[in-house]
């Protein structure tokens, strides 16, 4: 079965987010005044062959864990959804 899955990957509280702040900073000069807290991140969008959604979660986040983020630093959320499309 296909699944298609999503990992948003983002620094942890407490980490520092260089970007995050440069873009915070720029916000007000182009009128937005009200936006705080900015954070930055990346999202992976990729298809995974597994026989459930439980194995499909278990190997998104090992791959997660092993290729994409870094668990010391960086914080990961996956996603899995059916591939309906692959029916």
């Amino acid at each position: 079965m296909r699944f298609s899955i999503k990992v948003e990957v983002s620094a942890r509280e407490g980490i520092a987010d260089p970007e995050a702040a440069t873009i915070e900073k720029a916000l007000p000069l182009l009128g937005y005044d009200a936006v705080t807290q900015m954070r930055v991140g990346r999202i992976f969008r990729f298809a995974l062959e597994a026989p459930d959604a439980g194995a499909a979660q278990e190997s998104a986040e090992d791959l997660c864990h092993r290729l994409l983020a870094n668990p010391v630093i960086q914080q990961a959320e996956v996603s899995v959804i059916p591939d309906e499309s692959a029916t």
